[in-house]
């Protein structure tokens, strides 16, 4: 039997136009500290009161220096975090003892200027791998950090912005949402391009609320939003060794509402379809939601297999309606698909049949193809579960941006 609805006002989500700005509580900047030729590359957070930290970090077994440093912060017995300092332009990852000293320089910069221990600051950094990152400009571009620091959404995309590698745009979200007749926001920031694959990609995302909660409930709802957004997207299939989520909260007794489960999840949804909106040359963002399925483990492991195939992002790109590569990714990874059973329907409109009978004509496919959100639904047969992935294609553009990436 299912569950009553909850009342509207338990569940309504207020969008917000500030993303992590629009926390109460939190100040952030984001400046050109010398690391990139022009651009943004160091930004600040900082939360007026003491915070709970939640983390995912990328599976590589190559973690960078700054995951690791920061993994330890958290790991301290009663650790709360009050600030956290993000590079781009280099990602002091395989840099050895060395990057990590730097990391630990950084996080005691911070302290020293902000007034906290070194141990409440989370060190992240995305960029080219195997470069040493230079203090010297980080250290510097710290101390023009906290004399900018500000609440509200100039400041968040300033700090967005600095985050960014080969992002095209910042990219924030917000939501707003009432618990026993008080409002409470879940805000955050991210970047990601390219190297983005299911199961964490070349990503941030940093994520707060000011609902005071119990650090399981915090970390609870990461991993459970992670598992429906970030794990759930690809580009072009690759992982870097600084990909990591990082949710804070400050440190409450109540269990969270279920309004506050939702704009979380709705914050990573909308922080994790910018990263595909924003795939390095992307043109088309491709959903698939993969039906009737016996669990949900199979369905999420199919649409990823799919979203996650080159051939079916080139064929997106090219707006080939070449199904039998959509099928073909589908029973690589040996979910147990029936070959007998399965059907494909494209933009709500019948595509294949049992049988590999076609529904569309080539010029039919072809004309849905061409738009720029396009929906693939694929009908197992086998069940009632079901799982939805996002991807986007693989242009000219990727090979070019790629090639050229440290030059």
């Amino acid at each position: 039997m299912l569950a009553p609805p909850l009342p509207e006002n338990q569940t309504r989500l207020i969008a917000l136009r500030g993303g992590l700005g629009s926390v109460p509580g939190v100040r952030l900047a984001g400046v050109h500290a010398g690391i990139k030729r022009r651009k943004r590359d160091l930004a600040l957070v900082t939360f007026d009161r003491e915070q709970l930290c939640a983390a995912v970090v990328t599976t590589n077994e190559m973690k960078a220096a700054p995951i690791l440093v920061s993994a330890e912060h958290l790991a301290a017995e009663g650790a709360t975090m009050r600030a956290l300092v993000c590079n781009s332009g280099c990602a002091n990852a395989c840099t050895g003892e060395r990057g990590e000293r730097d990391v630990r320089a950084t996080a005691a910069q911070a302290g020293a200027l902000l007034g906290i221990a070194a141990t409440q600051v989370v060190v992240a950094s995305t960029g080219v791998i195997g470069v040493p990152l230079p203090l010297d400009r980080v250290q510097r571009g710290l101390e023009r950090c906290v004399a900018q620091l500000e609440e509200g959404g100039k400041a968040a995309h300033d700090a967005a912005e600095a985050i960014m590698t080969t992002d095209r745009v910042p990219k924030l979200a917000a939501y707003a949402f009432y618990h026993q007749e008080k409002r409470y926001v879940v805000g955050g920031v991210a970047k990601g391009s390219g190297m983005i694959a299911p199961n964490m990609a070349t990503m941030l995302a940093f994520i707060a609320t000011d609902l005071p909660m119990q650090r399981a409930s915090l970390d609870t709802a990461l991993r459970q939003a992670t598992d429906e957004t970030f794990n759930m997207i690809s580009v072009d299939g690759d992982m870097s060794t600084n990909d990591a989520v990082y949710a804070f909260a400050p440190v409450g007794d109540a269990a969270p509402p279920p309004a506050f489960l939702l704009a979380f999840r709705r914050v990573a949804l909308d922080l994790a379809l910018a990263m595909v909106d924003d795939g390095e040359g992307a043109t088309k963002r491709l959903e698939v939601r993969v039906l009737g399925a016996h669990d949900e483990p199979q369905a999420r492991t199919v649409a990823r297999a799919i979203i996650n195939s080159n051939l079916v992002k080139t064929a997106l790109y090219g707006e080939d309606p070449n199904w039998g590569r959509i099928i073909a990714a589908a029973g690589a990874v040996k979910a147990g698909v029936d070959p007998a059973r399965w059907s494909l329907v494209l933009n709500d409109k019948p595509w294949v049949d049992e049988g590999g009978i076609e529904r569309l004509s080539e010029a039919q496919a072809h004309a849905e193809l061409e738009q720029h959100e396009i929906v693939v639904e694929v009908h197992l047969g086998l069940g009632e579960a079901g799982a939805t992935a996002w991807g986007c294609d693989l242009s000219r553009d990727y090979v070019r941006i790629n090639a050229s990436y440290r030059t």
